[in-house]
């Protein structure tokens, strides 16, 4: 790798970052750069840091490549890619819609809702494939929560009293 260089400017500008910021990424990242730029080699700074030296070297060219972006944004991580969340919006409102509805109504044969049957409803009702942890999380999310019914015996009357036992009068 070539030598690491800031501009007198950036280098001002991120020593002052570093100072005022409050998150670890920033301070980290920037402290690395800045000892990059004042001749610390890559290995001495990951060990630093406890990073690996290709990590350094990773920051250090991130850096360079995103000159267009505030100084700031330079220092975090880019937008990755992959599999975006599904779960995330999407049948959350599915869920708020027919929370308070009974699930008889529906088709099914309970008379209150659970994750497992939600997963049913979506996977039935919207063709949304999704798990019983993704739809506990979306319940979660809108505040949602209750607990399983209580089954009781039927409850004695008022009336009703228990005979004494153990002495006989008589």
């Amino acid at each position: 790798m070539l030598p690491f260089r800031l501009r007198p400017s950036e280098y001002q500008q991120l020593g002052t970052l570093v100072d005022q910021a409050h998150d670890s990424v920033t301070v980290q990242r920037g402290n690395a750069l800045l000892a990059l730029h004042e001749g610390l080699s890559a290995s001495e700074i990951a060990d630093l840091a406890d990073v690996s030296r290709q990590t350094v070297y990773n920051w250090a060219a991130a850096f360079q490549g995103r000159r267009h972006l505030d100084l700031a944004q330079r220092l975090r991580d880019a937008p990755r890619s992959g599999r975006p969340a599904t779960a995330l919006g999407i049948f959350d409102p599915l869920l708020d819609a027919v929370i308070d509805t009974d699930p008889r109504v529906h088709g099914y044969r309970s008379t209150v809702w659970t994750a497992p049957l939600f997963q049913r409803y979506l996977e039935e009702g919207h063709g949304i494939a999704t798990s019983r942890k993704s739809v506990s999380r979306a319940l979660a999310r809108l505040g949602l929560r209750w607990k399983r019914p209580r089954h009781r015996l039927a409850q004695r009357p008022a009336t009703w009293r228990q005979a004494k036992g153990g002495s006989k009068m008589g």
